[in-house]
């Protein structure tokens, strides 16, 4: 029964990243997130589904019509002809048709997605088994992010712990990425190990890290909060432990954030500078 409960928390943990923040219980639908990106992605996905609504009942109407209409106990005979232009035009034509009026939005979504022209701030994340380095470029500011003590000591429990009696099982960090709202900030993502893939589902994209590439991406959060997420590649034995905390904070909030900082890394850095070089 423990073992039970331990694997249903597990699959409720990763539903609940699936989801955004809050998500809902039988939420079964993606969520628009707190971007513009994210937003413009809901956007897209729900225009195709109809579309495909459509057609699905288009296409099995017609089925089911010929089926029933046309069947054999009504005396119903088949047609000798076995070709007609006029009908291989029209279901040609057709689909091409609906596939462009697809691309198009899909395709000014992608490249809105791709530019991180104009960004106020970099940061560079670089993946590591089964952690996160950020560093702010410009800055003077990096730190690793790792599974927090909490959640890994109830991790190392197993079977013995109940997750729905720790906040965030499995999603919780030691150091979280802080950003400011109402900014672009481009990231630029790469791996030191093996593949990773940086993902916040309440961003609207997951990006791959891949060791000696370089991969760009953006966001601009409109809404403070925190968001979770994990890494997305299958990136060793404990690819589940490696999640991602993104804080939000209003940008006066993320200015005295980022001069703590730049404060406490300040000592080290003086003392390298003022230490005696080697004979």
């Amino acid at each position: 029964m423990t073992r039970a409960k331990f694997a249903l928390g597990l699959a409720l943990a990763a539903l609940s990243t699936a989801a955004m923040a809050a998500p809902e219980r039988w939420q079964l639908n993606m969520t628009p997130g707190v971007t513009a990106t994210s937003q413009d992605v809901f956007q897209l996905h729900m225009l195709i589904l109809w579309i495909c609504v459509v057609i699905g009942i288009v296409v099995f109407g017609a089925m089911f019509y010929a089926m029933f209409k046309f069947r054999k106990s009504k005396g119903a005979v088949a047609a000798t002809w076995s070709h007609n232009t006029t009908a291989e035009i029209i279901w040609t034509v057709i689909p091409v048709l609906i596939l462009l009026g697809m691309a198009w939005p899909a395709t000014k979504t992608l490249v809105r997605m791709a530019d991180t022209g104009d960004a106020a701030m970099t940061v560079k994340i670089t993946g590591y088994q089964w952690k996160w380095r950020y560093e702010y470029l410009g800055e003077d500011v990096n730190f690793m992010s790792s599974l927090s003590r909490a959640a890994d000591e109830a991790r190392q429990l197993g079977s013995g712990i109940d997750p729905s009696t720790v906040d965030n099982y499995l999603l919780d960090v030691d150091r979280p990425l802080v950003i400011p709202t109402n900014t672009k900030v481009r990231f630029v993502i790469t791996a030191d190990d093996v593949i990773h893939a940086w993902w916040v589902p309440a961003l609207g994209w997951k990006q791959d890290a891949i060791p000696g590439f370089i991969n760009e991406a953006w966001t601009e959060v409109n809404e403070p909060g925190v968001y979770r997420g994990q890494c997305a590649e299958l990136c060793g034995k404990d690819h589940g432990f490696m999640p991602i905390v993104v804080i939000a904070k209003p940008k006066a909030e993320f200015d005295a954030w980022l001069a703590e900082q730049k404060a406490a890394n300040a000592p080290a850095t003086d003392a390298v500078a003022q230490a005696p070089s080697a004979p």
